[in-house]
């Protein structure tokens, strides 16, 4: 169908580029409150409009949740590309080997466990922009560099994916301790970010999150010719004249800011990480790095905006948790990886 291999990566990122205008405008469209899609269109080129109330709902609600959604598909699925490249391991992903949950830790402390050191609540909140995404880094920072530290000591790579299961276990228990001891206000809001959550996400807090976002994504891109040559192992990688330790730096920072900032903002959202990344090796039929990265934000794109629109439930006013929908797409794809290879296998 396709003459080559670059023609059929271009035809691939049109027809999903196309997609998800598609999707952008079908989200911006949907919901609890009937929007003509011509009125949609003239708030968001500055046009009059008959109701002030549509633009209040288009700008300050409806725009940011699906900017957001966007953001959050392409960091996600990316970091996942680079953790199943980097541990060598399908199931490798920022929500199974507990990078989320450290994100989600650094997140915990910062709601309810500052104000339980004596830190005032305003202080708190006056930070809470810059503040939230520095702890959700930082958390999936210290986490990665743990499993990186132990992988070189380890010649099996389950034993990697069952630590980093370990390790989100032992941080579940950790902000357990610390919901015991929040109040009642903490605990909800924390609650309710672990569910998911794009709407939550306003304007102000896009204009930090979009800049984070697109320079790691754009470190990402710089860095999938490293990413190639850790499939050919590190003994070649290191006779073609790569920093193994330098590499693996950068791609531990990468991934980190990537799944903190993200992590902050829109709460853990898991399996997006580990199923785009197999998706983009099966529609791609490669596993260049320069063609999986570009695809795999593309893709992940379009997932976030469908599972955004159906987690708005279109008709109703109520929103199901994104994080819902993530696992009821992720999880069934899952299975059929570890169906399809009967044991979970080495990245080849």
């Amino acid at each position: 169908m396709f003459p080559s291999n670059s023609n059929k990566t271009i035809y691939l990122s049109l027809y999903l580029t196309g997609l998800a205008l598609f999707f952008f405008g079908l989200d911006l469209f949907l919901g609890s409150v009937n929007i003509p899609f011509k009125s949609i269109l003239n708030i968001l080129i500055g046009s009059t409009t008959e109701k002030e109330s549509w633009e209040i709902i288009v700008l300050q609600s409806r725009l940011p949740k699906a900017i957001a959604a966007i953001l959050c598909g392409g960091a996600l699925s990316v970091c996942g590309l680079q953790m199943q490249t980097l541990f060598r391991n399908p199931l490798a992903g920022p929500y199974i080997l507990g990078i989320s949950s450290g994100a989600g830790l650094g997140v915990a402390i910062f709601i309810m466990g500052l104000s339980f050191l004596g830190i005032p609540t305003a202080a708190i909140a006056l930070s809470t922009n810059s503040g939230m995404i520095i702890a959700s880094i930082l958390g999936s920072f210290v986490v990665l560099s743990i499993l990186l530290s132990v992988i070189s000591r380890l010649k099996d790579i389950m034993t990697v994916l069952i630590l980093g299961i370990m390790i989100g276990s032992v941080i579940t228990a950790i902000i357990g301790i610390i919901q015991y001891f929040s109040n009642d206000a903490q605990l909800k809001s924390f609650i309710m970010w672990t569910m998911g959550n794009l709407s939550g996400v306003t304007n102000d807090q896009l204009i930090l999150l979009a800049p984070i976002i697109i320079i790691g994504l754009v470190l990402s891109f710089i860095a999938s010719k490293n990413l190639n040559t850790y499939l050919l192992g590190e003994d070649y990688a290191k006779s073609l004249g790569v920093n193994i330790k330098k590499s693996r730096i950068a791609i531990i920072v990468i991934a980190s800011i990537l799944t903190g900032s993200i992590t902050a903002y829109c709460g853990p959202i898991g399996f997006i990480g580990i199923v785009i990344p197999h998706l983009a090796r099966m529609i791609s039929n490669s596993s260049d790095h320069r063609i999986l990265t570009p695809l795999s934000i593309l893709l992940g794109i379009n997932v976030l905006l469908i599972a955004d629109i159906i987690s708005q439930l279109p008709g109703l006013d109520q929103n199901l948790p994104i994080n819902s929908i993530t696992s009821l797409i992720g999880i069934p794809f899952i299975i059929w990886i570890i169906l399809k290879n009967k044991k979970i296998a080495n990245l080849n």
